[in-house]
């Protein structure tokens, strides 16, 4: 279990750093987005990990992957909306 906390760690400070590079102006400070994506993924191994059991490390990873990325589109903010006007006004 401890190599597998640790891996998916790692995949979500992974994920993390990539969606930081990816979207800086859409998302908050680097340290919180770092911070949510190896959380969420630990989070996501630990749940995972107690629903299958023992013995589906792979599943378990996919299930951490799944959690942080989730929890990482929680923090994309919306893009910068400019002021339309109507052609009719």
């Amino acid at each position: 279990m401890f190599l597998e906390a640790l891996g998916s760690a790692l995949l979500g400070l992974a994920l993390a750093w990539a969606a930081v590079h990816r979207l800086p102006e859409r998302l908050p400070a680097r340290g919180v987005v770092l911070t949510t994506g190896s959380l969420g993924a630990v989070f996501g191994a630990l749940v995972t990990h107690g629903a299958l059991g023992p013995g589906h490390a792979l599943a378990t990873l996919l299930g951490a992957v799944a959690v942080a990325t989730v929890l990482l589109s929680l923090l994309i903010r919306p893009a910068s909306r400019r002021l339309r006007r109507s052609a009719a006004a």
